[in-house]
């Protein structure tokens, strides 16, 4: 779990992303050796963006490449203005946005010799999904588990998603698991 002054800190820079992103185009940019050392780890993250609880943009890193404040503030931007589902956020709409962060740990791939013994690993509420055949690669939150509670809808949606058939199964699907922190305005 990060502190919470530093959770505090991501959220602003998420806010102050989208802001500078309104009047100049792009993220806001950040030098990420001003911050303490936990913001300057390499993280994976999720911005997922809401306006009275409908999504309005969601963009994210599956893997860690970049310092997490840095993560943070190019999500944040992407989100707003680059999510292909959504016209770009407006000055208007800026100060209805919901912010929500979801922070990755490193995913697990999973061992499993069946669809039904991958189902039966899944931990509903906790695990994040990378699902991965082929070209096809798709991957839910954990945060999907509140609308597909139970674990072979949670899978069958991963499928689709991810471009395969709800009936899809091969001994070479990749499965990979994630568990995610949370950060939300209060």
């Amino acid at each position: 779990m990060l502190l919470t002054s530093n959770q505090q800190q991501l959220m602003r820079i998420a806010k102050d992303s989208i802001a500078y992103g309104l009047e100049h185009g792009i993220a806001v940019p950040i030098n990420y050796k001003e911050f303490v050392a936990e913001l300057q780890a390499q993280r994976a993250t999720f911005v997922t963006l809401e306006i009275k609880h409908q999504l309005r943009g969601c963009i994210g890193m599956l893997e860690a490449i970049r310092p997490l404040i840095v993560d943070v503030a190019e999500n944040a931007f992407a989100a707003a203005f680059r999510d292909p589902r959504f016209p770009p956020v407006t000055t208007a709409e800026y100060s209805q946005l919901e912010i929500h962060l979801s922070i990755l740990s490193a995913a697990e791939p999973m061992s499993f010799y069946s669809e039904e013994d991958l189902v039966r690993q899944l931990r509903p509420g906790v695990d994040g999904l990378i699902m991965q055949e082929g070209g096809h690669r798709g991957t839910f939150l954990p945060s999907v588990w509140e609308s597909l509670a139970e674990p072979g809808d949670f899978l069958l949606h991963l499928k689709q998603k991810s471009g395969l058939a709800s009936d899809y199964w091969s001994d070479s699907l990749k499965v990979s698991r994630y568990e995610c922190e949370y950060i939300s305005e209060t």
